[in-house]
């Protein structure tokens, strides 16, 4: 019989890479987890890890092993799903990450939610990107992840997770008051119209960034990016006082009426979809049912707002 401490630790590696990673996400010495997947290693009868310059990587072996403890664990979920559901009050804590937008519009209003209902929940918000929260969901890290995928930018999809759509939020051009055009102006003629404005973006490698680049490119020209963020009350701070053009979304307004110019963006690249994550087995979990239910619900009265 292997040890589930030590396969959760040959996972924990492959999700976070390095020793030093598991090491400072578990609170353990890197030595220790060292010590651990060698004797693993002697458990198995198989070399689990192979130096790759200072790093190791898992061989093939390992990863079957670690394909095995993902199935474990998402059983093990399961059974703590179905005890949670025969308790009559949610407890415990429940860990959630939310990219700004949807922080800003929809986290308040769920805690409220959640509050009156289930008192005794402990709700732990974290604002990040999904870029880097849906890692961090796979690696444990987080129970819940409001996620964002924008037209013609599909997201991964790993097996071991499972998504819920949420809301479309409306994508607009954002005028500096400098550009502001005739509102019946073409979609790309009103884009094309910003080519020789700054713009302010979010930063490279983020899937907001690709989005808008490729719209600008498909536009026939290079936006000139002065500014980068994750910021998006930045962005419309930039648009708002003419220093940027931007693309915002609905969320940004949080109901309220816009304060700068927007036009329309081109046929099909007018929302974005708004969902939550959680890893599979995870899902019939009482708390993240009353999480998502929660949600849904802030989601009903924003769009009710605007």
């Amino acid at each position: 019989m292997f040890d589930l401490h030590r396969l959760r630790l040959l996972r924990e590696l492959k999700h976070r890479g390095t020793l030093a990673a598991v090491a400072e996400a578990l609170s353990y010495a890197p030595s220790s987890v060292s010590q651990q997947l060698s004797q693993l290693e002697a458990e198995v009868g198989v070399r689990l890890l192979e130096p790759v310059g200072r790093r190791v990587r898992l061989t093939e072996q390992a990863e079957i092993l670690v394909a095995h403890t993902e199935a474990v664990l998402e059983r093990l979920e399961r059974a703590e799903a179905d005890i949670a559901s025969s308790l009559t009050d949610l407890t415990g804590t429940l860990r959630i990450a939310s990219f700004q937008t949807a922080a800003l519009a929809l986290v308040p209003t769920t805690l409220d939610l959640l509050r009156d209902r289930h008192p005794h929940l402990r709700v732990h918000v974290t604002q990040r990107e999904p870029e880097r929260s849906l890692p961090a969901l796979q690696a444990r890290d987080f129970d819940l992840v409001l996620a964002e995928e924008y037209p013609g930018n599909p997201n991964p999809r790993p097996a071991e997770l499972e998504q819920e759509d949420l809301l479309d939020d409306g994508l607009h051009l954002a005028l500096p008051e400098a550009a502001d055009g005739p509102d019946t102006a073409h979609p790309m003629t009103a884009l094309r119209s910003l080519a020789d404005h700054p713009w302010v973006m979010e930063p490279e490698g983020t899937t907001a960034r690709h989005w808008a680049m490729t719209l600008c490119r498909n536009a026939g020209f290079e936006p000139d990016v002065r500014f980068e963020t994750t910021d998006l009350l930045l962005h419309l701070r930039l648009v708002e006082q003419g220093h940027a053009a931007a693309f915002l979304p609905d969320l940004v307004w949080r109901g309220q009426p816009p304060t700068v110019a927007l036009r329309k963006l081109p046929p099909g690249q007018r929302t974005r979809r708004v969902f939550t994550v959680v890893r599979r087995g995870r899902s019939p979990h009482p708390a993240i049912q009353a999480c998502r239910d929660a949600f849904n619900r802030a989601a009903a009265l924003h769009s009710h707002r605007a």
